[in-house]
Protein backbone atom coordinates (compact mmCIF):
# COMPACT_ATOMS: atom_id res chain seq x y z
CA UNK A 1 0.00 0.00 0.00
CA UNK A 2 1.35 3.35 -0.95
CA UNK A 3 -1.09 5.81 0.62
CA UNK A 4 -0.36 5.91 4.35
CA UNK A 5 -1.72 8.47 6.78
CA UNK A 6 -2.93 8.87 10.33
CA UNK A 7 -6.34 10.28 11.17
CA UNK A 8 -8.52 10.96 14.15
CA UNK A 9 -11.48 8.60 14.35
CA UNK A 10 -14.66 10.69 14.28
CA UNK A 11 -18.35 9.83 14.34
CA UNK A 12 -21.44 10.97 12.50
CA UNK A 13 -24.67 9.57 13.91
CA UNK A 14 -23.62 6.07 14.94
CA UNK A 15 -20.98 5.67 12.20
CA UNK A 16 -17.27 5.99 13.01
CA UNK A 17 -15.23 7.39 10.11
CA UNK A 18 -12.06 9.19 9.07
CA UNK A 19 -11.53 11.88 6.50
CA UNK A 20 -9.13 11.05 3.66
CA UNK A 21 -6.34 13.57 2.93
CA UNK A 22 -7.05 15.48 -0.29
CA UNK A 23 -3.86 14.31 -2.05
CA UNK A 24 -4.72 10.65 -1.41
CA UNK A 25 -8.36 11.21 -2.34
CA UNK A 26 -7.31 12.75 -5.68
CA UNK A 27 -5.03 9.78 -6.35
CA UNK A 28 -7.94 7.40 -5.69
CA UNK A 29 -10.18 9.44 -8.02
CA UNK A 30 -7.52 9.20 -10.72
CA UNK A 31 -6.97 5.45 -10.20
CA UNK A 32 -10.70 4.69 -10.19
CA UNK A 33 -11.58 7.05 -13.02
CA UNK A 34 -14.42 8.54 -11.03
CA UNK A 35 -15.20 10.95 -8.22
CA UNK A 36 -18.71 9.84 -7.30
CA UNK A 37 -19.49 7.46 -4.48
CA UNK A 38 -19.24 4.66 -3.84
CA UNK A 39 -15.60 4.05 -4.73
CA UNK A 40 -14.27 0.61 -3.77
CA UNK A 41 -11.05 0.75 -1.75
CA UNK A 42 -8.82 -1.64 0.17
CA UNK A 43 -6.15 -1.10 2.73
CA UNK A 44 -5.32 -1.47 6.39
CA UNK A 45 -6.48 0.11 9.62
CA UNK A 46 -3.84 -0.26 12.35
CA UNK A 47 -2.34 -3.08 10.26
CA UNK A 48 -5.60 -5.02 9.77
CA UNK A 49 -6.70 -5.46 6.15
CA UNK A 50 -10.09 -4.25 4.95
CA UNK A 51 -12.23 -3.80 1.86
CA UNK A 52 -14.71 -0.95 2.00
CA UNK A 53 -16.25 1.82 -0.09
CA UNK A 54 -15.37 5.49 0.13
CA UNK A 55 -18.58 7.47 0.46
CA UNK A 56 -19.43 11.12 0.02
CA UNK A 57 -21.86 12.38 2.63
CA UNK A 58 -22.84 15.97 3.39
CA UNK A 59 -20.26 17.14 0.85
CA UNK A 60 -17.34 15.29 2.49
CA UNK A 61 -15.58 12.07 1.51
CA UNK A 62 -15.38 9.59 4.37
CA UNK A 63 -13.98 6.15 5.04
CA UNK A 64 -16.45 4.56 7.42
CA UNK A 65 -14.69 2.33 9.95
CA UNK A 66 -16.81 -0.63 11.01
CA UNK A 67 -16.28 -3.18 13.77
CA UNK A 68 -14.61 -5.64 11.40
CA UNK A 69 -12.01 -3.03 10.48
CA UNK A 70 -11.34 -1.79 14.01
CA UNK A 71 -12.49 -3.63 17.13
CA UNK A 72 -14.75 -1.49 19.35
CA UNK A 73 -14.57 1.38 16.85
CA UNK A 74 -17.58 3.26 18.30
CA UNK A 75 -15.83 3.36 21.67
CA UNK A 76 -12.58 4.65 20.15
CA UNK A 77 -13.79 8.01 18.87
CA UNK A 78 -11.02 10.59 19.13
CA UNK A 79 -8.26 7.96 18.81
CA UNK A 80 -5.63 8.46 16.11
CA UNK A 81 -5.44 5.45 13.82
CA UNK A 82 -3.02 4.42 11.07
CA UNK A 83 -4.49 3.88 7.63
CA UNK A 84 -3.22 2.76 4.26
CA UNK A 85 -5.67 2.92 1.38
CA UNK A 86 -5.87 2.50 -2.38
CA UNK A 87 -8.45 1.98 -5.09
CA UNK A 88 -9.66 -1.62 -5.26
CA UNK A 89 -10.27 -2.77 -8.82
CA UNK A 90 -11.02 -6.38 -7.85
CA UNK A 91 -14.34 -7.94 -8.83
CA UNK A 92 -16.67 -7.65 -5.86
CA UNK A 93 -19.70 -9.19 -7.49
CA UNK A 94 -21.38 -12.01 -5.65
CA UNK A 95 -23.36 -14.75 -7.29
CA UNK A 96 -26.96 -15.33 -6.40
CA UNK A 97 -27.84 -18.69 -4.84
CA UNK A 98 -29.44 -20.85 -7.58
CA UNK A 99 -32.51 -21.56 -5.45
CA UNK A 100 -33.04 -17.86 -4.72
CA UNK A 101 -32.60 -17.01 -8.40
CA UNK A 102 -35.12 -19.70 -9.37
CA UNK A 103 -37.65 -18.53 -6.75
CA UNK A 104 -37.40 -14.90 -7.83
CA UNK A 105 -37.78 -15.81 -11.52
CA UNK A 106 -40.90 -17.84 -10.72
CA UNK A 107 -42.74 -14.69 -9.64
CA UNK A 108 -43.12 -11.72 -12.01
CA UNK A 109 -43.84 -9.44 -9.03
CA UNK A 110 -40.70 -10.63 -7.22
CA UNK A 111 -38.62 -10.12 -10.38
CA UNK A 112 -39.88 -6.55 -10.80
CA UNK A 113 -39.37 -5.64 -7.15
CA UNK A 114 -35.94 -7.30 -6.98
CA UNK A 115 -34.82 -5.39 -10.08
CA UNK A 116 -36.05 -2.14 -8.50
CA UNK A 117 -34.02 -2.63 -5.31
CA UNK A 118 -30.94 -0.46 -4.90
CA UNK A 119 -27.71 -2.45 -5.44
CA UNK A 120 -26.94 -2.69 -1.73
CA UNK A 121 -30.46 -4.03 -1.10
CA UNK A 122 -29.98 -6.77 -3.69
CA UNK A 123 -26.57 -7.63 -2.28
CA UNK A 124 -27.96 -7.81 1.25
CA UNK A 125 -30.56 -10.41 0.24
CA UNK A 126 -28.06 -12.40 -1.83
CA UNK A 127 -25.40 -12.39 0.92
CA UNK A 128 -27.99 -13.33 3.53
CA UNK A 129 -28.96 -16.51 1.67
CA UNK A 130 -25.38 -17.30 0.63
CA UNK A 131 -24.29 -17.31 4.28
CA UNK A 132 -26.93 -19.78 5.44
CA UNK A 133 -25.65 -23.26 6.31
CA UNK A 134 -28.58 -25.67 6.07
CA UNK A 135 -30.98 -26.51 3.25
CA UNK A 136 -33.89 -25.95 5.63
CA UNK A 137 -32.61 -22.47 6.52
CA UNK A 138 -32.07 -21.63 2.87
CA UNK A 139 -35.60 -22.76 1.90
CA UNK A 140 -37.22 -20.96 4.87
CA UNK A 141 -35.44 -17.70 4.17
CA UNK A 142 -35.97 -17.80 0.42
CA UNK A 143 -39.68 -18.11 1.19
CA UNK A 144 -39.41 -15.05 3.47
CA UNK A 145 -37.58 -13.09 0.77
CA UNK A 146 -40.20 -13.96 -1.87
CA UNK A 147 -43.04 -12.90 0.46
CA UNK A 148 -41.11 -9.66 1.07
CA UNK A 149 -40.53 -9.06 -2.66
CA UNK A 150 -44.20 -9.76 -3.37
CA UNK A 151 -45.18 -7.12 -0.80
CA UNK A 152 -46.86 -9.50 1.65
CA UNK A 153 -44.51 -8.90 4.57
CA UNK A 154 -41.55 -6.81 5.54
CA UNK A 155 -38.26 -8.70 5.50
CA UNK A 156 -38.66 -9.77 9.13
CA UNK A 157 -41.91 -11.60 8.36
CA UNK A 158 -44.51 -9.22 9.77
CA UNK A 159 -47.62 -8.62 7.70
CA UNK A 160 -47.85 -5.31 5.88
CA UNK A 161 -51.30 -3.75 6.17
Amino acid sequence: MKNHFTAKLEIIGINPFVFIPEKILNEIFESSGKNKSPIPVKGTVNGKEFKQNLMKYLGEWRLYVNLLMLKNSPKRIGETIEISIEYDDSDRSISIHPKLDQAIKASPVAVKNFENLIPSGKHELIRYVNNLKTDAGIERNIDRIIRYLEGETDFFGKRID
